[in-house]
C-alpha cells in the first residue's frame, strides 16, 4: 500500500512540475504591450514633423495652435486632437531590433523615417521620435526613440497623422459676412 501511495505522490509531483513548465512557456509567448511615451499633453508647446525634405511646425500661442508660416490657415482642432490621442496612447508591442545597422530595414533611419519632435514652452525637447512604415502590416508602424538603438513595433499606424502638408493641418478661415454685403 505504501508503494502505491509513493508512486501516486511521485506521479502527482511530476504532473505539477510539467504543469508549471507549461505555464512558464506559455507566458513567454504573451505580448507585453507597454506605453511608449510618457508626456503630459499640456506641456507641449511645439510640434515639429519632418519627412525627407519637407517639414512643418505647429506652434501653441497662448491657448491657440497655429501653423508656422501659414497665417491664412486655421488649425483643424479635430486633426490635432487625433494626433495627440494617437501619439500619447502609443504602445510598444515588441522590440524588433537593437541593432542600429538595421534601422533602414524598418524605415527609421534619419533619411527614410518621419521625424516627430515635441517641444515645451522653454524650447526643451520633451520627446523625439522617428517613425517608419511597416511593409507587411499597414495597421502598425515602427518607431525609434531619439538616438536609442531599439526599434519598436507599435500598436497602431501613425504615418497618416504625421503629415507635412499645411492643408492637412489647417483650413482657410471663411469669414461670415452679413447678407447685405453680398
Amino acid at each position: 500500500m505504501n508503494n502505491k501511495l509513493a508512486i501516486g505522490l511521485g506521479a502527482l509531483a511530476i504532473l505539477v512540475l510539467l504543469y508549471m513548465i507549461n505555464i512558464n512557456q506559455q507566458n513567454s509567448y504573451k505580448s507585453t504591450s507597454e506605453k511608449l511615451l510618457n508626456i503630459n499633453k499640456e506641456k507641449i508647446n511645439k510640434i515639429l514633423i519632418q519627412s525627407k525634405s519637407e517639414a512643418i511646425e505647429l506652434l501653441k500661442i497662448d491657448t491657440t495652435w497655429v501653423i508656422s508660416g501659414h497665417d491664412s490657415l486655421q488649425i483643424k482642432t479635430d486633426v490635432l486632437g487625433s494626433l495627440f490621442e494617437k501619439v500619447l496612447n502609443l504602445e510598444s508591442e515588441t522590440v524588433m531590433t537593437k541593432n542600429k545597422d538595421k534601422w533602414p530595414t524598418y524605415n527609421v533611419d534619419d533619411s527614410l523615417g518621419t521625424h516627430l519632435a515635441l517641444v515645451d514652452f522653454n524650447q526643451n525637447t520633451l520627446g523625439y521620435y522617428v517613425f517608419g512604415k511597416s511593409s507587411t502590416d499597414y495597421t502598425r508602424c515602427y518607431v525609434r526613440i531619439n538616438e536609442e538603438d531599439e526599434v519598436h513595433l507599435v500598436n497602431q499606424n501613425l504615418m497618416y497623422f504625421l503629415q507635412t502638408r499645411p492643408q492637412y493641418w489647417g483650413e482657410v478661415q471663411t469669414e461670415n459676412l452679413p447678407e447685405e454685403n453680398l
